[in-house]
């Protein structure tokens, strides 16, 4: 099966954010590793940098909003599925022409590829509290 060109910006900007994440460098430098060290064919790339910059750019909001629907502090949830659920808020909150359906459902699937074996089940946990608090439901 082909994934879309909107799966690969958001699989792709998950990994970058991921390291963004791991080695406090700046986006800049992060976004400027990334796409040079990795295959970007296939890959939407405004869409991508939207996603990475706009993540990081709103990197506070995105985690206030998320904050009241973890079942646990922030810095205990696994890297892989805050970085997803970072991803996933900032599109909610902010990319309102993404139906939250989709934003929702593309958060599963980043999950099943990225994370551990049940962190889909995670993921898909928070952005159904998430969605209705940003009134996207």
């Amino acid at each position: 099966m082909k994934i879309s060109p909107r799966r690969r910006a958001r699989e792709c900007a998950v990994q970058a954010l991921y390291s963004w994440y791991i080695s406090q460098n700046s986006i800049e430098q992060v976004e400027l590793n990334f796409v040079t060290d990795q295959e970007m064919k296939g890959v939407d790339m405004p869409y991508f940098r939207k996603l990475l910059r706009g993540t990081v750019e709103n990197i506070d909001a995105v985690d206030t909003a998320l904050r009241p629907f973890l079942d646990r502090n922030e810095t205990e949830v696994d890297p892989i599925e805050r970085t997803i659920l970072r991803l996933c808020a900032y599109e909610l909150k902010f990319e309102l022409d993404v139906p939250y359906k989709v934003a929702i459902n593309e958060g599963i699937e980043v999950a099943k590829v990225f994370g551990s074996d049940d962190s889909h089940k995670y993921i898909n946990g928070i952005l159904d509290k998430l969605a209705p608090a940003l009134g996207r439901k």
